[in-house]
């Protein structure tokens, strides 16, 4: 056989050795890419919830942590609170529904956005939609269960083809109500 086609045999530690230097390279260079990214992304992630809030409770000057709930704001104008914005999560008919509510101090629903969800499009996924939304605006924890009934218009409409998904936000908007009750009872 010609020397020039003669395949090269390699042991495993040299086969070990370049797969550790190609894992050493690849790590620092994720490090490297993540060290420089990190603030940037954090910082975007803090302005698409300002953004969030800001769209629930529009009327607000400023939105503060409230200390020792993890994820809750209180939105305020001039020095006073007007909303609590409260993250609950619930299961659909796709999974996990996760949800930002802004609730008044008496226990009323502002409004609410849908933060991530897997529900069927076309149907499950229409909860973040405003016919759906907007029948949860000023209800309080005695007029959220869900109907069939159109004429019932004290409580929610169910989207059609999508009961599972109606109940679901239904359930973590009244969490999200008596989680908010239950804070300003203790206080």
């Amino acid at each position: 056989m010609n020397e020039e086609h003669k395949e090269k045999e390699y042991s495993i530690f040299q086969i070990a050795f370049n797969l550790a230097i190609a894992c050493l390279i690849s790590g620092a260079i994720i490090a490297l890419t993540y060290y420089k990214t990190a603030a940037t992304a954090v910082q975007k992630s803090e302005e698409l919830l300002n953004q969030s809030m800001k769209s629930l409770v529009t009327d607000a000057e400023s939105f503060k942590a409230i200390d020792g709930k993890t994820g809750w704001y209180s939105a305020e104008k001039g020095g006073k609170v007007i909303a609590y914005v409260v993250p609950t999560e619930t299961k659909g008919y796709g999974g996990t529904i996760k949800l930002l509510t802004a609730i008044t101090p008496e226990g009323k629903i502002i409004d609410y956005n849908i933060i991530s969800h897997n529900e069927t499009p076309g149907l499950g996924d229409n909860a973040s939609k405003d016919k759906f939304r907007k029948q949860f605006n000023g209800k309080d924890i005695n007029g959220l269960s869900v109907v069939k009934d159109p004429s019932d218009k004290e409580h929610i409409q169910a989207m059609t083809g999508a009961t599972i998904s109606s109940k679901a936000v239904t359930k973590g908007e009244k969490e999200a109500v008596e989680l908010v009750i239950e804070y300003k009872e203790g206080k």
